[in-house]
């Protein structure tokens, strides 16, 4: 009974992180394009945030080392909350964009600390369930945070306040468990090499899709509101793009789990890269049009990282899941931090339609060199695979990578047998 009362704690913990973390992105970007903020300046702001993720990711581990997990997590969360405050008292491109380092270093913090608790409660009966359940719940916290901007709107202090709100309480969890702590944060074990050995076209679907999908997470409610979009309806716009994403997933994953991968990811691609190409040629005004193609990029691109990770383990030894996603989220990371810059200076001169220039270019080449590796190397057989399962790429740190199933190697095990049976 106190494992289940601290895994609902947990998950609780997590959903209010995540709601924050969804207001607080797309809030930024919105009230960003309203203060007159430059493109650059919008896109690094995105980059900021790449950035800090990925350097918390590494470094939190040896600060959870040093003074314990609570004590880490109630410093993640404090920076938190005094980064999103002095975003409204320190209106400024370059504070916003410091700012916004320190806030995906908490978060990657944060999430990390919940995460290594949520392991410590997961045995091999249970792990799978919870990583589902984890998984989804952040999702609809993430998608639910969006969707309150469209509530509290984007002037004023009432969004900035509330997202610190939601930071504050996703301490309480942590703060106020009398369980032991868990066992020492996993550092990332990043072994570059081996991932691209084992499979070239993860890595390249990996810095694509952080190219591509970081460009539109930070710079899409930019677009939106050049295109003349209210609060409600840039968020409104988002919650579609994440629902449909988010639903994408499993059905595309299970199909994936019985053909070749790459066909699965090759028609994603290409729906993704039509849908950016239609934006372009349309640059719908607000309305069903618009709508529809945010939702059908959406639907497309979201499930592909889960499946571009399901097939480097397809290939991988036995044990070196750990690596290999570690590897994974490092590329993606590196992606995440370029596309938004290089996007910027894009839209700066083609309007902010350029946006979709970068999203549909990076889904074209993925599309075209995973034909080419089809062509190179043969679909693995159904025995020597993991079932699919799936990964909020954008928000995924080395404790998501130890959480998962996968990264048991008896667990991995029963994965390939139960995917056997059922192909």
């Amino acid at each position: 009974m106190t494992s289940v009362i601290k895994i609902y704690a947990l998950f609780i913990g997590s959903c209010l992180l995540m709601f924050g973390g969804g207001l607080q992105g797309l809030l930024l970007s919105v009230r960003g394009a309203e203060e007159h903020f430059s493109l650059l300046a919008l896109g690094l702001i995105g980059t900021g945030w790449s950035v800090g993720f990925v350097t918390g990711s590494i470094t939190v581990p040896f600060l959870v080392k040093r003074v314990g997990h609570i004590r880490a997590y109630s410093v993640m969360a404090v920076f938190g909350t005094v980064t999103i405050l002095l975003n409204l008292l320190w209106i400024n491109d370059i504070g916003w964009i410091v700012l916004r380092a320190f806030s995906g270093f908490c978060f990657a913090g944060a999430a990390m600390i919940v995460e290594s608790w949520l392991n410590e409660v997961a045995d091999n009966r249970n792990r799978g369930t919870i990583f589902s359940i984890y998984t989804t719940l952040n999702m609809a916290a993430s998608t639910l945070g969006q969707l309150a901007m469209s509530v509290t709107g984007v002037t004023g202090y009432v969004p900035f306040v509330v997202g610190a709100i939601s930071f504050t309480l996703a301490v309480l969890p942590t703060a106020l468990t009398s369980t032991p702590q868990p066992r020492p944060l996993a550092s990332a074990k990043i072994d570059l090499v081996l991932l691209y050995k084992t499979s070239p076209i993860a890595v390249i679907a990996a810095f694509a899709l952080g190219m591509a999908n970081g460009t539109f997470g930070t710079l899409a409610p930019v677009y939106g509101y050049a295109q003349g979009l209210d609060a409600a309806g840039i968020s409104i716009l988002f919650a579609i793009t994440a629902i449909l994403g988010a639903s994408a997933q499993i059905p595309f994953g299970r199909l994936s789990d019985r053909i070749d991968r790459r066909l699965v990811m090759i028609g994603l691609s290409i729906v993704a890269a039509v849908a950016g190409l239609l934006m372009v040629i349309i640059n719908p005004s607000p309305g069903i049009i618009m709508y529809v193609l945010f939702g059908i990029y959406g639907f497309a691109a979201n499930p592909i990282y889960a499946i571009a990770v399901a097939h480097a383990n397809d290939f991988a030894k036995d044990g070196s899941f750990a690596k290999i996603a570690s590897g994974m989220l490092m590329i993606l990371g590196t992606g995440l931090a370029i596309g938004p810059a290089v996007a910027s200076v894009i839209m700066s001169s083609f309007g902010p339609v350029g946006l979709f220039i970068v999203t549909a270019t990076f889904h074209a080449a993925l599309a075209v060199v995973a034909f080419l590796r089809m062509k190179i190397r043969p679909v693995r057989d159904a025995s020597g695979r993991m079932r699919f399962r799936p990964i909020e790429a954008t928000k995924a740190t080395p404790e998501t990578v130890v959480l998962d199933p996968r990264s048991d190697p008896e667990e991995a095990e029963r994965e390939k047998r139960a995917s056997t049976a059922t192909a």
